[in-house]
């Protein structure tokens, strides 16, 4: 695959580096407006690195664009010149919708949206994708890239907003979840470094569990509680001080918020 990265920032990097490490391109290009910074990827085989966005896209079949939101608008008004019926796109860019970039480039390409997380970063991304009907046919294309990095789920792009919720804000999310049990187990008396290592892990476990016996939460939650124990104890006191409906609202809080900021 004739790759190029339009924006090579943490996310656009975060993808070179799964594309290099899966070896699933024959030729990357990496673009930034200042290359100092990326000059080290001169040193793969095939990589290139430009400040020219129209020199990638000319050498490239597959385009990803990571780059701001607000800078999307003249990226595409730039490089639709050169665009040609053998690229794909795949934008990764929040709020961006399918309907907007067929606007500013005035033809049918096949597009993608992908909304990875911050953990494409180790290869543990929840990517959601979704496609225009030309598209269709070429998912699979974006689905080899991001399954280098993660996992992906293929949604509808009216439900993407809600998964941004889920998947990328739900990092922040989780990791407050992991903080709170490190606060609790340093007051019962572990070092703040044990408690937060037994805290990221049991979080791991709990997640690799449902993932590998495709199994229900509550299903595994009614194996570790006997009557009158501990761990009964401690759900039922969390569910009293409003543990589910306060995570609930919180997403629901989000939701409203990324409405707000859409960009059509």
């Amino acid at each position: 695959m004739k790759i190029a990265i339009i924006g090579s920032g943490n996310l656009g990097l975060s993808i070179a580096k799964g594309l290099v490490y899966n070896n699933t391109y024959t030729s990357l290009y990496l673009t930034k407006r200042d290359l100092s910074s990326i000059e080290n990827w001169k040193e793969y085989n095939n990589v290139k690195i430009t400040s020219d966005n129209k020199e990638a896209v000319k050498n490239s079949d597959i385009i990803i664009f990571t780059v701001q939101p607000s800078q999307f608008d003249s990226i595409l008004e730039d490089i639709k010149e050169v665009l040609n019926d053998k690229h794909v796109l795949i934008s990764a860019i929040t709020g961006y919708s399918i309907g907007r970039m067929e606007d500013k480039l005035d033809a049918k390409y096949p597009i993608i949206r992908s909304m990875p997380n911050t953990a494409i970063s180790v290869g543990k991304s929840m990517t959601c994708l979704c496609s225009n009907v030309v598209g269709e046919k070429r998912i699979a294309i974006a689905e080899a890239i991001f399954n280098g990095l993660g996992t992906t789920i293929k949604i509808d792009e009216d439900r993407m907003q809600a998964a941004t919720v889920i998947c990328a804000s739900g990092i922040a999310f989780w990791m407050r979840l992991i903080r709170a049990t490190t606060q609790g187990g340093v007051q019962m008396g572990f070092d703040a470094d044990e408690s937060m290592q037994m805290s990221m892990y049991t979080a791991l476990g709990a997640a690799s569990l449902l993932i590998k016996t495709n199994s229900h939460p509550e299903k595994e939650i009614d194996k570790v509680t006997t009557p009158k124990g501990c761990t009964i104890t401690g759900l039922n006191e969390m569910e009293h001080q409003g543990l589910s409906s306060s995570l609930i609202k919180g997403l629901m809080a989000s939701f409203e918020k990324i409405n707000e900021i859409k960009i059509q």
